[in-house]
């Protein structure tokens, strides 16, 4: 996939941290409006990408935060539509001290300082915006990475696409196994997604290997207790069985 040249529009700077009283008002901008998500699989996909950051992550780095949301808004000002990815990964931010207020209600550039790092699109119909619209948007904010998972092919003939901002108005294609301003790369895996079978996009580490889900880890813990408590187990029987062999005893 060559660079994709975007129409030319100024770019997003991040923007400042701005003082309290230098605050947008924000009263009037709609953060939500309860729309449904689109269909069952992207709402577990959306799940499939967020929660094992929060359950299995340990973070990009010593004392680093980061903030993983689906579908949430993202406004670069107060004058402009929020852009709304199905996923976003922002690092070196803080998590909402006040999930109610509504200042934190949606990722506000200002209020994070930053845009995100990376920007996902699920594709689930041919009208969704993903190769123009939603593109010049992330281009603009300066989306270090964005990623479009199409598994029906709906909109190309690739599952999935992944891309670098390049200069002022190009993204250009990179390889998704490993982002490395991120720390993580993503893999289409098949598999079984509460008790759907698929193709999923997950996250993988540096060395592939998937970002556990939740579920998936406690599975990981179970195992290895019980790993433990059976070499326990042959541990006591073999220590019993030298004690009776010193004794003179018949282990029969």
């Amino acid at each position: 996939m060559a660079d994709v040249a975007l129409a030319a529009e100024p770019a997003v700077t991040a923007p400042p941290v701005l003082r309290p009283e230098d605050m947008p008002d924000i009263d009037s901008l709609v953060t939500e409006d309860d729309a449904p998500v689109d269909n069952i699989f992207s709402e577990k996909q959306m799940r499939l990408l967020t929660e094992p950051l929060h359950a299995s992550w340990p973070g990009p780095g010593a004392g680093r935060t980061f903030q993983a949301t689906a579908n949430v808004g993202v406004f670069t000002s107060v004058r402009e539509p929020p852009v709304v990815p199905d996923v976003l990964l922002s690092l070196d931010v803080h998590p909402p001290p006040h999930l109610h207020e509504k200042r934190y209600r949606s990722y506000f550039l200002w209020e994070a300082g930053k845009p995100p790092d990376v920007e996902i699109e699920i594709v689930s119909n041919r009208v969704g915006g993903e190769l123009d619209v939603k593109l010049r948007r992330y281009c603009r904010m300066r989306v270090l990475y964005y990623l479009i998972f199409d598994p029906e092919a709906y909109r190309s003939g690739e599952p999935l696409k992944c891309m670098e901002v390049s200069g002022a108005e190009t993204y250009r294609p990179v390889a998704p196994e490993l982002l490395p301003v991120v720390g993580l790369g993503v893999t289409v895996w098949r598999g079984t997604f509460e008790g759907l079978t698929g193709e999923w996009l997950r996250w993988q580490d540096n060395e592939g290997r998937l970002i556990l889900t939740g579920a998936e880890q406690a599975e990981v813990e179970r195992e290895r207790a019980e790993r433990e408590r059976a070499e326990r187990e042959r541990a006591r029987a073999e220590h019993l069985a030298e004690r009776l062999h010193a004794l003179g005893g018949d282990l029969d």
